[in-house]
């Protein structure tokens, strides 16, 4: 195997066991005898040494400024069983904090770095897992980490491949980004042979084929249930809706009104479809194709109000760089949200831009509050959920971040 050494010292934050190593810290890499090129293939497992020569671990080599993923500490090359025991693993997790239930089969299953997999994501919708992976490393081993995960995972039967968006755009890469590794029930979305996942009592379509990220955001399932207990008797409005999640929890909640909000007509079309589903007397909703801050303005024009209002935009910083630029968004956002809320309101108020930190986010708001001139108090601190665990020793993991907001 291909072995990189690292310059002197700069071994210690794998023993600490951060999973990466950047290409700063890198002396000088042996190519094994196999070798025709002059350097590793991206994707290549690649055994990690200190200068002493230590073993520190093995795992996916990449082009940029983290060169390798470790993917197992202290060994030189993964076990025969690595992918299954790696999944199993993760499978027991989601068990034993109670996910996998009759209520319940949508739920996150790999979370990168949080499942020690660094570079995967995987998502269980009933009996089909959505595999996306953000490394090549993870892309070279697709088809090893489908048949894992129908060896473990009782409830799927399919596999679909959705990495055409999160593989990285410069690696010369080989073989396909998208389709099912493993069919073996046939699933039509939008046609005869209808699917739908369950979310704590609740029918979900989720269309994974068309759809943004694995089809479903399934990181608020906690904070969607949130919503639903103060949703009673009140007007709700849900921005940036994508396919209703919030929407559903709070008309189940008993909310008074519900108007759901998306600048994409296919997320609201799967808003009207999921709300059919489970509310199929409902005359209570709205949903309206529009841009956020457009539909804001307008509304505020009108004069329209509500009692409660979520906020759940995409990210406004994929990057460092567009930080200052995100900060200034969510602030001018929340600000019109804020002024829009009656007396004795609530806001839901969310980032799920890992580049902003919570303090950064949590000023933000607090600074859309100011410049409106409302009093408000921080009810709850929200978070991403269970089954996206945070790797005590990757703290870097942590990316969603909410505030429920008590507006006098």
């Amino acid at each position: 195997m291909t072995t990189v050494y690292l310059k002197p010292h700069k071994e210690e934050s794998l023993k600490r066991f951060h999973p990466w190593v950047f290409s700063g810290a890198i002396a000088k890499v042996v190519l094994d005898a196999s070798h025709e090129a002059s350097k590793p293939q991206e994707g290549e497992l690649v055994c990690v040494r200190s200068a002493a020569n230590e073993v520190l671990g093995v795992g996916h080599w990449q082009i940029g400024s983290i060169a390798v993923r470790i993917l197992a500490f202290g060994l030189e090359e993964l076990p025969a069983d690595f992918w299954n025991e790696r999944i199993r693993a993760a499978y027991q997790v989601r068990n034993a904090i109670g996910l996998i239930r009759p209520d319940n089969n949508t739920f996150r299953l790999i979370h990168g770095e949080g499942d020690f997999l660094p570079g995967l994501i995987v998502d269980v919708y009933a009996d089909t897992a959505v595999v996306q992976a953000h490394s090549v490393g993870m892309h070279v081993y697709r088809n090893e980490i489908a048949q894992a995960l129908l060896d473990e995972v009782p409830q799927v039967k399919n596999v679909y491949y959705k990495s055409d968006d999160t593989l990285p755009f410069k690696a010369a890469i080989e073989g396909e980004k998208v389709g099912y590794l493993i069919e073996n029930s046939k699933l039509k979305i939008n046609n005869s042979e209808e699917f739908w996942s369950l979310e704590n009592g609740l029918f979900f379509r989720i269309d994974w084929l068309r759809g943004q990220k694995t089809g479903f955001f399934v990181d608020q399932r906690e904070n969607r249930a949130l919503v639903e207990r103060y949703a009673k008797d009140k007007d709700v409005l849900n921005m940036f809706c994508y396919t209703g999640g919030f929407s559903l929890y709070a008309l189940r909640g008993g909310a008074k009104t519900v108007d759901s909000v998306d600048v994409s007509q296919k997320a609201i079309d799967l808003v009207n479809i999921n709300v059919s589903k489970n509310f199929p007397e409902a005359t209570n909703h709205t949903a309206v194709a529009a841009d956020a801050f457009e539909y804001l303005s307008a509304q505020k024009n009108a004069g329209k109000t509500y009692d409660l209002i979520i906020l759940d935009p995409p990210a406004f910083a994929k990057h460092r760089d567009a930080v200052k630029n995100a900060l200034r968004g969510y602030q001018r956002i929340n600000a019109k949200a804020i002024e829009m809320i009656r007396p004795g309101g609530i806001l839901f108020t969310f980032s799920c831009s890992q580049a902003v930190d919570k303090e950064a986010f949590r000023l933000a708001v607090f600074s859309a509050a100011a410049q409106v001139g409302r009093k408000v108090r921080i009810m709850h601190q929200l978070h991403q959920p269970q089954d996206h665990p945070i790797n005590i020793y990757h703290p870097e993991g942590e990316y969603l971040k909410g505030l429920v907001l008590y507006v006098e």
